[in-house]
């Protein structure tokens, strides 16, 4: 029989950086917050003071989801059987206090205008006929200029090193701290970009260029350049993170119940209401029963529609008939470009920021016409010098043997002569890419798994097929002396790494018949159950997630804060 505690005002599941930052915001206004985390206990950068060993954290990932315990099927078509991913690939599920903001590289950027109302800006200037069928292309219900605030204090929370993008929406003040230092990588392409007449800027970086205080007292430190970002935590405290920086700021309020190795497996709700959730005590294999006035549901991508889904909360989602919204829209992300080996000149690769970088936007977004191209969007052309690490850092031009003693060489002699100019393409939701519950394997505690039905769609392909034209135009540029095409996209492959940019299930709109959550992240089915995080994208742009996350939290806890007052729809 599940034991029952107290009631809560607030509950999350989940303590990244959405939980964190709803969990800091709720309990600096008096609300009393409970979160609750299936990983172990509490991180701090003491933690990471082993955190130099590639072997355990970039091959092994110490820092990730077990999924020998849970994890997803996965299938490229609906009338394909799926089966269970037994190790992590093509994306790394981010486990434990601060969840994937651990483990992340620290690129912050924000969303262009054109993401939010991207329907009606894509019919407005190019026609209906712009949308094929097929195709679930629908506005946020939210616009970037009402986002803008919640955009500014994420960053100022975070202590974001940057300057502004040119071709991005119109800022209400400048990143906090100067972007970190240039290097000669990132100065060769910014030097391409600049006489292609396009317009490069810094990498928004979450690997602070210098000492700062954010404006809750939070101190994060300069990074260090050591090249060990993505999949590592920070011994520094010198990367962005919630255990850094909204963590901290809620437990130091007295409010704030951290609790780890509790894994909720079902939101309890009654009469269009929740009334808590049920969660494992893993530690001691016990079932627990947390009441909350306000359940927020604020795990990773994945887990937020399955909870969902497997607690009956919301309609979910029919491929066949297009109706429903929960497991609707998911979306990933594309990743074309180029690789240039230079014959004549070295570069220390081996050094690095996880966000070290320069960007391009000139084929992000409607930032180019799109009347010739049987495609909508683009993707942000990034060179990044986020460190060659040694393991996963192999390097060789076309043509070589990929074991034995040619590799080995040119491995070696290229491993400082290599540059990648690559792109974050964005994803468009198909009606078959969706996420819904799978009829026959389980997790460890008895519970559904999640299955994932999607493969690139021919807008994938075609912007893909165009954005590798210009990757190619800007390395020749820099001088490379041979050029490596990423290719065409195949069929999706959840086997090898290409992002972790997961988006949709959840998504938020304006209209309950096609969105989850309004614009506050409020259930349009439960006005106490709110979802947070990038599961509530409609569509995955050409960037990271992150920064839309940590305005779209902060929208949400000013939600949160005002439904406890008034309680009702916000929207």
């Amino acid at each position: 029989m599940a034991k029952t505690l107290p009631k809560t005002d607030v509950v999350t599941v989940g303590v990244g950086w959405a939980g964190g930052i709803i969990a800091a915001e709720c309990t600096k206004n008096g609300l009393k917050v409970v979160g609750l985390e299936r990983g172990g206990g509490n991180r701090d950068t003491a933690d990471y003071s082993m955190v130099h060993d590639e072997l355990r954290y970039a091959i092994r990932y110490d820092l990730m989801q077990d999924v020998s315990k849970e994890t997803i099927t996965f299938r490229n078509k609906p009338d394909q059987r799926a089966l269970p991913m037994r190790q992590l690939g093509s994306f790394l599920l981010g486990s434990g206090v601060g969840g994937a903001g651990v483990h992340w590289n620290g690129h912050t950027f924000r969303f262009l205008p054109y993401d939010f109302e991207i329907k009606t800006k894509t019919i407005d200037k190019y026609g209906a006929k712009k949308i094929k069928d097929g195709y679930f292309i629908q506005d946020w219900g939210i616009t970037y200029d009402e986002l803008e605030p919640y955009y500014d204090k994420f960053e100022k929370t975070c202590g974001i090193s940057g300057e502004p993008n040119p071709l991005g929406g119109k800022r209400s003040s400048d990143y906090p701290t100067p972007p970190l230092k240039n290097t000669v990588m990132t100065n060769k392409f910014r030097d391409a970009a600049k006489k292609l007449n396009l317009h490069p800027f810094a990498l928004p970086a979450g690997n602070l260029s210098q000492a700062y205080t954010n404006p809750d007292g939070e101190q994060l430190n300069a990074c260090q350049y050591c090249a060990f970002c993505e999949r590592f935590g920070c011994e520094y405290g010198a990367k962005s993170s919630p255990n850094v920086t909204v963590i901290p700021t809620a437990t130091k309020t007295g409010n704030f119940e951290l609790r780890t190795h509790a894994n909720v497996v079902e939101i309890l709700h009654k009469g269009g209401k929740a009334t808590g959730v049920r969660y494992i005590d893993t530690v001691k294999g016990e079932e627990v029963i947390q009441p909350a006035d306000v359940v927020v549901i604020t795990s990773y991508v994945m887990n937020n529609a399955k909870l969902l889904l497997v607690s009956n909360l919301g309609k979910p989602y029919d491929p066949k008939t297009g109706a429903g919204v929960i497991g609707k829209n998911y979306c990933y992300q594309l990743n074309p470009g180029t690789t240039g080996f230079f014959e004549k000149e070295r570069f220390n690769s081996y050094m690095g920021a996880g966000a070290l970088g320069q960007v391009v936007d000139d084929f992000n977004g409607d930032n180019f016409d799109h009347s010739d191209v049987d495609f909508i969007h683009g993707g942000s052309f990034v060179v990044s010098q986020s460190g060659f690490r040694p393991i996963a850092s192999n390097p060789v031009p076309p043509g070589t043997p990929l074991w034995g003693k040619e590799f080995k060489q040119k491995s070696i002699r290229y491993y400082t002569r290599t540059i990648d100019a690559w792109f974050q393409g964005a994803s468009m939701p198909h009606r078959n890419n969706f996420l819904d519950l799978d009829p026959t394997f389980k997790d460890a505690y008895g519970v559904p798994l999640l299955r994932m039905t999607y493969n690139f769609t021919e807008q994938d392909r075609k912007l893909n097929d165009y954005l590798n034209t210009k990757s190619d135009k800007v390395m020749k540029e820099m001088g490379a002396d041979t050029l490596t095409n990423y290719g065409a996209l195949q069929d999706y492959n959840i086997v090898p790494y290409q992002t972790t940019h997961n988006v949709g299930g959840v998504v938020m709109g304006g209209d309950p018949a096609t969105s989850a959550v309004n614009n506050f992240s409020q259930m349009w089915d439960a006005d106490n159950v709110f979802v947070v995080g990038a599961s509530s994208f409609p569509h995955n742009s050409g960037y990271n997630p992150t920064g839309t996350l940590g305005a779209l939290a902060y929208r949400a806890a000013e939600g949160i804060q005002k439904y406890s007052k008034t309680g009702g729809q916000l929207v």
